[in-house]
């Protein structure tokens, strides 16, 4: 949940979705669309459940590797978020224009967006195996919740961003100093995750 509300309240494509959504069409349209990407996280995290407890099953060497890989990965993923908060902490944030759709076109917009990102496929394949403990129960089911928490603690922020609109790209681009704080306790978050992971702090 930490690293997930990490990565959501960080600036980033899926914030300007909502943000272009709520502010170029209307704040029902932003809500849409936070919707949407949230059922598309949900999707994933379910079909990335099931083939994962099925590679799990098939082969032995998978679940430790995996976890070794996951670590680095938020590593990879802490130190970039630090880094994009300096490069991108004095240039302007813009919210793309975008043509009027309906509601539920929009929904469904949000989902494929979601589902269809590489990105969030490969965050979902490397970042979930290192919280699954063998001996906590039936891996496709704590991957099933573990993944579900992603698009579930977005949720929030995306809701924010889509009801405030105008007001979030306002403060956005105007507070640099802020983005590149959120920024920073974004990427320390994930870097400390994953310090717990492998050294087993907690």
């Amino acid at each position: 949940m930490l690293a997930g509300l990490a990565l959501s309240s960080t600036p980033g494509p899926s914030m300007l979705y909502v943000l272009s959504r709520s502010v170029g069409q209307s704040r029902v349209a932003g809500l849409a669309s936070a919707v949407g990407l949230a059922l598309g996280g949900v999707a994933l995290a379910i079909a990335t459940a099931l083939g994962l407890a099925a590679l799990f099953a098939a082969v032995d060497w998978i679940v430790p590797t995996l976890r070794v890989a996951g670590t680095v990965y938020l590593v990879w993923l802490g130190v970039g978020l630090i880094r994009e908060a300096h490069a991108t902490a004095d240039s302007d944030l813009v919210a793309q224009p975008m043509s009027a759709a309906s509601p539920g076109r929009i929904l469904w917009q949000g989902i494929w967006v979601e589902v269809l990102n590489p990105k969030t496929v490969l965050f979902f394949a490397l970042f979930l195996p290192p919280f699954v403990q063998p001996e906590a129960g039936p891996a496709w089911l704590q991957l099933l919740v573990l993944g579900a928490l992603v698009p579930l603690t977005a949720v929030p922020s995306d809701l924010v961003v889509a009801w405030m609109g105008g007001s979030t790209a306002a403060w956005l681009r105007r507070s640099h100093r802020a983005r590149l704080a959120l920024g920073w306790m974004g990427g320390l978050a994930l870097l400390a995750i994953a310090a717990n992971l492998h050294f087993g702090l907690i």
